[in-house]
């Protein structure tokens, strides 16, 4: 009998719990968390508050807007996805808050493992910040696709977001850092015409 079925609500006191995939997908989660698998385990965390939606929001109008403009660079966004990392022993699929991707096949059968993004983008959360500024910088560096890591940070209406970028000119580099505060705006080579103020609109 299967892990999941074993224990049909899964929730936050199931953080580390082992599961294969298939588990993971047809698992029942207790609303109000968010749930990834990571080395056949499941990672629990909590759900974004509003000032981390304000930040995922603003990043979400942004690319959109790009996407309509220039269709045949981002093919593909998404607020769902999942980023599986290669060479890991047991299934390694972190969910990132955005995912952009520049080539995405057509049609209702594509699966998470058959793509890969080449930006993706979280909003730190205030209970866990090691898993963006730890797991996931370690994480989405063995991805060879993904060129760009953007991690929001101090995501309050008072002070602004601050924003930290891990990039890359390959797959097989290591990242380098730049950091940009809130009244700055952030532009990359890899969306030609694309600027990101790092604040969003209050």
């Amino acid at each position: 009998m299967s892990t999941a079925t074993l224990r049909a609500h899964l929730g936050p006191a199931d953080h580390g719990r082992e599961l294969s995939y298939e588990d993971f997908l047809a698992g029942d989660y207790e609303e109000g968390f968010k749930y990834e698998l990571i080395d056949g385990r499941l990672y629990v965390s909590p759900s974004a508050n509003y000032p981390h939606d304000w930040v995922q929001q603003h990043v979400s109008k942004a690319l959109t807007l790009y996407q309509d403009l220039r269709p045949s660079i981002v093919q593909r966004l998404s607020a769902r996805s999942r980023v599986f990392v290669p060479g890991r022993r047991k299934t390694t699929c972190p969910e990132p808050d955005f995912a952009v991707y520049t080539t995405c096949p057509s049609g209702r059968d594509v699966r998470w493992e058959d793509i890969s993004p080449v930006i993706v983008v979280e909003v730190v959360s205030a209970d866990d910040g090691g898993k963006d500024y730890v797991r996931n910088v370690d994480l989405y560096q063995r991805v060879p696709s993904i060129r760009e890591y953007w991690l929001f940070d101090r995501c309050t209406e008072v002070y602004g977001p601050t924003l930290r970028v891990y990039h890359r000119a390959s797959g097989r580099q290591k990242w380098k850092i730049a950091d940009f505060g809130p009244e700055d705006v952030y532009s990359t080579k890899l969306l030609p015409g694309f600027k990101l103020p790092v604040c969003p609109p209050k």
